[in-house]
């Protein structure tokens, strides 16, 4: 087990709670499942003015609505900087969602000619960058407040079954295509538990797995441990006094090409909120080694919610074999621990070995996939050759 002052960027404990409401809307249904706002160009000076159209490259902000109310904003890069890339029709859509306590600025911490979304938009594609409910520019819900503890009752099994889904078929509708998607972390897991369901498949072109997490009972990070094994969320929600609708746990280990420059401005967008429940899912995980639905702790609960008195398991052998993957883990990641991420190559081993990249790369750990310097070289030029090779 690694000492812990060589854990980068694991904090304190720290209870994040709710920031003020900042929108609660209602939209017409829009023939699809989900209902949809008009996109605007710029999310009121936030984002888009922010950290996309300062680096000369168009944005637009668009609402997505789950069947269970969340408002969701989701970005879009559209086009190129350059006059190729601005000329091209047809773009493959690419949709990129991010992990646990971060929102679609992670992607967008290093420079725009090494950052993922711009390199994408450069090469060829539309670009879409999804921010989960909860989180900053994701406050929102057709009929609570983000005071009201029902807002905060989900885990990411709603991700999978509302968010993901909502957001697919709001940018297949708008593109016509089916989606390429890149996941980080979370990302992977919600991803990977929708194919394992055979869900969402008519609208995915392929999937790229940075750091996936189906497994996580291997977890080497001292903090993520300590919290799990000593039932520390769980503990924090039976106080009385105390709002647990959102914590920040992160999980990490030695990243190794990160400036410190990128942690400031990291540290200056992150952490973002996150349902308590949702750690405590994540809890479950590590603590158990297992890969499924929350667990209620009690018989006739987990029978009121899925008709059983265990929760149902994700199999990630029922991920279809013919699926383009791409797959990119870190030697020294903390949280998506090496003998994790085999457990679930064995569950991929009789995968169409021409349909899937398997990568590892020695040195890196969870962030460093945001924030290393090189990580256009490493991961996202290798990646983007992978796309560019599918039909």
């Amino acid at each position: 087990m690694k000492p812990l002052n060589t854990i980068s960027l694991n904090y304190t404990i720290l209870l994040i709670f709710c920031a003020p409401n900042l929108f609660c809307l209602k939209a017409p249904e829009n023939g699809t499942g989900e209902a949809a706002l008009a996109a605007q160009s710029s999310d009121r000076g936030g984002t888009c003015k922010s950290m996309v159209e300062s680096n000369g490259y168009d944005c637009e902000e668009h609402w997505v609505i789950t069947k269970d109310g969340y408002v969701l904003n989701v970005l879009r890069i559209p086009l190129g900087r350059f006059v190729g890339c601005r000329k091209a029709r047809n773009r493959p859509p690419v949709l990129l969602q991010h992990g646990m306590l971060l929102d679609a600025r992670s992607w967008m911490l290093l420079s725009p000619t090494r950052s993922l979304p711009f390199n994408l938009a450069d090469n060829g594609y539309d670009v879409w960058l999804v921010n989960s409910r909860g989180t900053e520019y994701s406050e929102g819900h057709t009929s609570l407040n983000n005071y009201d503890p029902a807002y905060w009752n989900w885990s990411w099994d709603e991700l999978v079954a509302y968010d993901l889904p909502a957001t697919f078929q709001y940018v297949y509708n708008q593109t016509g295509q089916k989606l390429h998607f890149v996941g980080h972390s979370q990302g992977t897991l919600m991803v990977m538990a929708a194919m394992s369901r055979d869900q969402l498949l008519n609208m995915l072109r392929s999937a790229a797995l940075l750091c996936p997490i189906a497994y996580l009972g291997h977890t080497s990070s001292l903090l993520s441990r300590f919290i799990t094994d000593n039932f520390i969320a769980e503990i924090i929600c039976r106080i009385p006094s105390v709002d647990c609708s959102n914590m920040f746990t992160p999980y990490t280990g030695q990243n190794c090409c990160i400036k410190r420059s990128k942690t400031e401005i990291f540290l200056d967008h992150q952490p973002q909120p996150t349902a308590m429940k949702n750690v405590i899912h994540m809890c479950q995980m590590v603590r158990r080694g297992t890969l499924t639905m929350y667990d209620y702790n009690d018989c006739d609960e987990n029978i009121k919610h899925y008709g059983q008195p265990t929760p149902p398991a994700y199999n990630m052998t029922c991920i279809p074999n013919d699926l383009p993957i791409f797959l990119s883990y870190g030697g020294a990641d903390a949280l998506a621990d090496v003998n994790d991420v085999n457990l679930l190559l064995d569950c991929l081993k009789h995968h169409d070995p021409g349909k899937i990249v398997v990568q590892c790369i020695e040195s890196y750990a969870h962030a460093d996939y945001l924030m290393a310097e090189k990580a256009k070289e490493d991961v996202y030029d290798p990646l983007i050759a992978f796309l560019n090779k599918l039909p």
